[in-house]
């Protein structure tokens, strides 16, 4: 919001508007949150305003601190092996932390030795993030059973993906297994100090306002270290217990809940900064564009723009980076031409180091050259905790926010995500409404993205202007296909297609990424744009509308009760094991993850008025339903790799009809006079079918005595309209309407082949060319023998195939109604076209419009 942002005498209400949103609404006020976490509300956490470690946290407090500051303008600090923390054992409070037991660090040293094997680097320290260092859901249930087995400690999957740290894993394990951390043995050395110990005294803290949020202080530097929280317990007193929560119970882990009020205050270690210019930008760094919707928006922003982009790529190098870009791209069906990569500088980096990863002088260049930011990246995991994913979601968002504050001021866009409301229960997801609360957020994906968005709430109170976009499912590509097969939203669908059934819900938010990254682009381009939130998730769909595209597509579906459906797709799944559905298995599996899922599910229908209103001053396309039209391309990407089954001939047909033909048959190169006949059951499994094959099914029988002296069984039939759009043969003037291809057993097993065509000419008894039918019939692997002409009965054509269709009866009666009105103006408009064609080449060479004229051919 430019305008809120730029008027400081709105400061105070601004301050009160985020504070009500970090609370949640009329949720759980502050006080009553750090309850619930087993703490008391406190004095606020100290800042080190001086010294190597300016911007660490006073570990005596509520919030204990993690990792070293790197000096001014630190970012975030790794969690990658070699970044383990260290507590001021001097601090202004006068008492060090309690020391930790041996066994938690024996045990600890144990599970990260046990966990190398399953990273990349072959090793991990006790307080590195297992997934961070490279591990993967695959690697996680493997460490599960090495540990039971080699170290019978057995931890529950859903333990390790909410803190994958072995300190904490061991800590945890201690507590639940009723093992109280012992003291430090008698002699034990002691962690030596670190050296920002020496630091000259912090300030006394000031006291927090009744019913507000506790803010950290500025330090005196301009840099901040965003690495707040270790992990060590919430407080020296709180008991094993605290750790543990009954499955049942719908709330956050209270640790979970005690870090992200931490991390909320690190957002007022930003510096102030004033309003940017309000011009194009003419140089953009982008994140996560090896993604989904980063690779969509980088085209979308090198497309609408005349600015050159700077992606940051985790790699070691830039060659690495540049490669792993174009491979992502490609990957997506983007293209990556010389003339993108002459737009694009490709810096390697990662979001979850101090400063990206990049130097110094590269950091203060780009801070000083930039003039907007554009945070796509995030690690997008619905089973990892709240603990796992924050380095990468939350403090990767204020490394960002760091970046923009510093030098000459810089937007600051956000792709949030729709996962901020998931709350069960909520009332309305609109673009100004009030975000989910705290406290009623499981799983570690929407604790993150809502803290990330609410930190970045607050950094508007120090001047920065942030825009938040939030898109919900991210639909796959109207025209290229392309689509995200982690994507939630894909995997239901796909097991919608695959097992014909889908679980009862309100709405699904979702959008086509071409939309989505199309308009996230134009809020970026557009000044007035900037500052405000965005719900990028078109409009919704609700279960009719995927019921009825389904079953116009021919999946006819089953509605289930959310949990019946839930334990059908698990046994499905287990009995015929899908390996691209992998991870919704996993999602399905997870109790923590079936939250997200039932929230989703359960919630109501997003709106964004805002986002329509500047879609339609852009004259951008307007938000439309995901429908099955949009997903047409998609869900033949999706059938070619596995994840979704189409409809088959096999299916129970979504229309039928008859045809009949009589006429007469001869051996090749003599006259046709045995007669010969067909009756044949025309039909279409879906819409889809001839949208995208233009073809029919045929079945039936051939009755012929030059081929058999009993009627031939078709085995296998399919018909196509219009074959090659009806482009002659040899520029001749026979143009195709119909071509049939049917595969025929006779009764002694023998099997045949029947090739017809239906074609028309520049005359005028165009009503029988519909109807006629050339045809030739051979052997199998044997040239064609018989050859003659069936023709449809006049009398019979409008009563077989107008009057005589029929339609799937699982439809409603309006639905056969569409369905029959559908096919008709689909085949008459092909006919149509059809037999247009051979006039117009008529009238062409009459005009002498073409040097060469049409042959004459004999017309059959």
């Amino acid at each position: 919001m430019r305008e809120v942002n730029e008027d400081t005498s709105s400061y105070a209400g601004q301050r009160a508007a985020g504070e009500a949103i970090e609370r949640g609404g009329g949720g759980l006020s502050v006080a009553a949150l750090l309850s619930r976490a087993g703490l008391a509300a406190g004095p606020e956490p100290v800042v080190s305003g001086t010294g190597p470690g300016a911007g660490e946290v006073d570990p005596t407090t509520s919030v204990t601190g993690e990792g070293e500051g790197e000096g001014e303008g630190a970012g975030v600090a790794p969690s990658g092996p070699g970044t383990e923390g260290e507590h001021d054992a001097g601090a202004s409070h006068g008492s060090a932390p309690p020391p930790t037991s041996p066994d938690v660090d024996g045990l600890a040293s144990a599970i990260a030795e046990a966990a190398g094997p399953f990273v990349p680097e072959g090793r991990l320290s006790p307080d590195s993030d297992f997934f961070d260092a490279g591990g993967t859901s695959v690697g996680a249930v493997e460490l599960v059973a090495a540990l039971e087995d080699s170290l019978g400690v057995e931890l529950d999957l859903d333990e390790v993906f909410a803190d994958a740290r072995p300190r904490s894993l061991a800590r945890r394990w201690l507590a639940t297994a009723g093992t109280a951390a012992a003291p430090a043995a008698p002699g034990t050395s002691e962690t030596p100090a670190p050296a920002w110990s020496s630091a000259p005294p912090v300030p006394a803290p000031r006291t927090a306002p009744p019913g507000t949020v506790p803010r950290t202080p500025l330090p005196s530097t301009t840099g901040a270290s965003w690495t707040a929280v270790g992990d060590t317990p919430l407080s020296p007193s709180s008991p094993p217990s605290a750790y543990s929560r009954p499955s049942s119970d719908p709330s956050a882990r209270p640790e979970d809940l005690e870090r992200i009020l931490a991390d909320l205050s690190l957002a007022d270690r930003l510096p102030w900064t004033g309003s940017p210019e309000p011009l194009p930008p003419r140089r953009i760094l982008l994140t996560g564009a090896t993604g989904f919707l980063g690779g969509h928006l980088l085209l979308d922003l090198l497309r609408h723009s005349d600015a050159h982009v700077y992606c940051l790529v985790r790699a070691t190098d830039e060659e690495a980076a540049s490669a792993r870009l174009g491979a992502a791209l490609k990957t997506h069906r983007l293209p990556w031409s010389s003339e993108i990569r002459r737009r694009v500088t490709v810096l390697p980096g990662d979001i979850r180091r101090p400063r990206l990863g990049l130097s110094d002088d590269l950091w203060n260049t780009l801070a000083h050259e930039l003039d907007s930011v554009v945070g796509v990246a995030a690690a997008v995991d619905f089973l990892r905790g709240y603990q796992s994913l924050r380095q990468s979601n939350v403090i990767g968002a204020l490394t960002l926010a760091e970046l923009a504050a510093t030098g000459p001021p810089k937007p600051l866009h956000h792709i949030s995500s729709i996962a901020v409301f998931n709350e069960v229960g909520i009332a309305s997801m609109g673009e100004d409404d009030q975000l989910a609360h705290a406290d009623r957020l499981v799983a570690g994906y929407d604790q993150t993205k809502w803290a990330a968005e609410v930190a970045l709430r607050r950094a508007r109170d120090h001047g920065l202007v942030v825009t938040a976009m939030r898109p919900g499912g991210i639909g796959g590509h109207t025209r290229t296909g392309a689509y995200n097969p982690q994507d939630l939203s894909s995997g239901l669908i796909s097991a919608f297609a695959r097992f014909r059934t889908v679980p009862a819900f309100q709405y699904l938010n979702s959008a086509p990424v071409d939309w989505v990254s199309r308009v996230a682009a134009a809020v970026v381009c557009e000044p007035d744009a900037w500052g405000h939130d965005y719900n990028l998730t078109g409009v919704p769909n609700t279960l009719d509308d995927v019921v009825r595209d389904m079953a116009f597509g021919g999946m006819h579906v089953r509605v289930q009760d959310w949990d019946e459906w839930r334990a059908d797709a698990l046994a499905r799944l287990e009995a015929d094991p899908v390996p691209e559905l992998d991870f919704l298995t996993r999602v399905l599996r997870s109790p923590t993850a079936l939250r997200l899922c039932e929230a989703t599910l359960k919630g109501p229908a997003a709106t964004g008025e805002r986002t329509a209103a500047l879609v339609e001053a852009l004259g951008l396309r307007p938000p439309a339903r995901y429908d099955s039209r949009a997903q047409l391309r998609t869900f033949e990407r999706l059938a070619e790799d596995g994840l979704a089954r189409l409809p088959h001939k096999d299916d129970q047909p979504y229309l039928w009809f008859p045809e009949t033909t009589e006429g007469s048959v001869g051996p090749v190169g003599t006259a046709a006079d045995t007669p010969c006949s067909m009756a044949l059951t025309l039909s279409i499994a879906s819409m889809y079918q001839l949208v995208g094959e233009r073809r029919v099914d045929a079945g039936g029988e051939l009755v012929c005595s030059a081929v058999h002296p009993e009627p031939l069984v078709v085995a296998h039939g399919d018909v196509w309209v219009r074959p090659e759009e009806g482009i002659p043969r040899e520029h001749g003037q026979h143009h195709r309407l119909l071509r049939y291809r049917l595969l025929l057993r006779d009764a002694d097993g023998g099997r045949w082949w029947l090739e017809g065509h239906k074609h028309a000419r520049a005359r005028r008894d165009v009503w029988r060319q519909t109807r006629a039918l050339r045809v030739d019939i051979g052997r199998e692997g044997e040239p064609a023998a018989l050859t003659g002409e069936l023709v449809v009965p006049a009398d019979s054509y409008v009563r077989d195939q107008i009057d005589g269709i029929k339609v799937d009866p699982r439809l409603t009666a309006r639905e056969q109604r569409a369905a029959k009105l559908t096919w008709l103006a689909w085949f008459g408009l092909e006919m149509g076209r059809g037999l247009l064609g051979p006039f117009a080449r008529a009238a062409a060479d009459l005009l002498d419009l073409r040097r060469t004229p049409t042959s004459p051919e004999r017309h059959l």
